[in-house]
């Protein structure tokens, strides 16, 4: 049987890259040779014991490649398409599938996180959660996962046109929430980053309004605010700034603990308070803007490594070096 290389986590905090058999598309599955694989959050988290999921595990849900087989049933795909993976894959069978919320599917599983994931030089996925992305870069195309978790968070929050948006955080997540609050219609989007070169970032990604710290941001200024950090001080600060009636939508990946707010003014507020957990048919959407140009990811890419190197792209992210933004494994060179 044919070999390949896959990075394993084999426990927290411990990793190697190891030579395993290469797996086979079983009926209405894709075998896809990887070409670019992102280091999520979601990577970092499973490394340090932080998220669901048994180990050992081969990690990356942002993956784009080619498909190099097909199993028996598979129509919609072929041979030689490049695609991109939805990660999370529901049975289409429960109480929430039936609801149309796949997202929070009883019977849920995620490649890369469940199941074997793309950074390794080959994957098997369903053909339903493989979607063709044309002439896309691999490197564009390795962002419709985390941009359609963007587009359902944006459209959770029923966004009008001209509202005033505000997003803390300006990381390759914050820098998608820009892109596509605009698209959405908001009538200015301001940006809070305290890194310099994130900072930069977001006013080369058109942000309107640049605030290097929460102090320096107005209080009660905007319809919508985004918080794109996962920290609890900064989410904890978030209806300061919100107007009577607006809304708040807690979008980044926050650590397993408690974060407080005056009950009192939300209600004085009479605010909303969101979430968005992963997405919900949101692939083909992702697709078409990046096709389009409507949102632009090229710029996101900062540092391309090989399978080799991801505990060092792991660290450049936690460490916030060389001006990092998103992290490429390349598995396949």
């Amino acid at each position: 049987m044919p070999t390949m290389k896959a990075l394993q986590i084999t426990k927290p905090h411990e990793l190697s890259v190891v030579t395993i058999e290469r797996p086979q598309p079983g009926p209405g599955e894709a075998l896809i040779k990887v070409m670019a694989s992102g280091i999520c959050g979601t990577d970092i988290h499973i490394l340090e014991g932080e998220y669901i999921g048994d180990y050992p595990v081969i990690p990356g849900h942002e993956f784009a490649g080619v498909v190099e087989q097909v199993g028996e049933g598979v129509s919609r795909i072929k041979i030689g398409d490049h695609v991109a993976v939805e990660p999370n894959i529901a049975c289409d069978n429960c109480s929430y599938c039936l609801n149309n919320q796949q997202n929070f599917c009883e019977n849920w599983q995620a490649t890369g996180v469940t199941l074997p994931g793309g950074m390794a030089e080959f994957v098997v996925a369903p053909e339903k959660a493989v979607f063709d992305i044309g002439d896309l870069a691999f490197e564009e195309g390795a962002f419709v996962e985390p941009l359609s978790c963007v587009l359902h968070g944006v459209q959770k929050t029923n966004l009008r046109l001209a509202d005033k948006v505000v997003i803390l955080g300006a990381g390759p997540i914050g820098l998608l929430l820009l892109q596509a609050v605009k698209v959405q219609g908001a009538q200015s989007v301001s940006v809070v980053e305290l890194d310099q070169a994130r900072a930069q970032a977001a006013e080369a990604a058109g942000a309107d309004m640049l605030y290097r710290s929460l102090d320096d941001l107005p209080k009660d200024a905007f319809e919508v605010v985004i918080d794109a950090t996962g920290v609890i001080p900064v989410m904890k600060r978030t209806p300061e700034f919100t107007r009577k009636g607006g809304k708040i939508l807690l979008f980044g990946v926050p650590p397993k603990t408690n974060v407080e707010f005056d009950a009192f003014t939300l209600f004085l507020k009479g605010l909303t308070l969101l979430t968005s957990y992963t997405s919900v048919r949101n692939s083909l959407q992702a697709i078409d803007l990046l096709k389009n140009k409507r949102i632009d990811v090229k710029s996101l890419v900062s540092h391309r490594l090989r399978l080799e190197e991801f505990e060092h792209g792991v660290n450049l992210i936690k460490n916030k070096q060389e001006n990092v933004k998103k992290v490429m494994i390349l598995p396949n060179g």
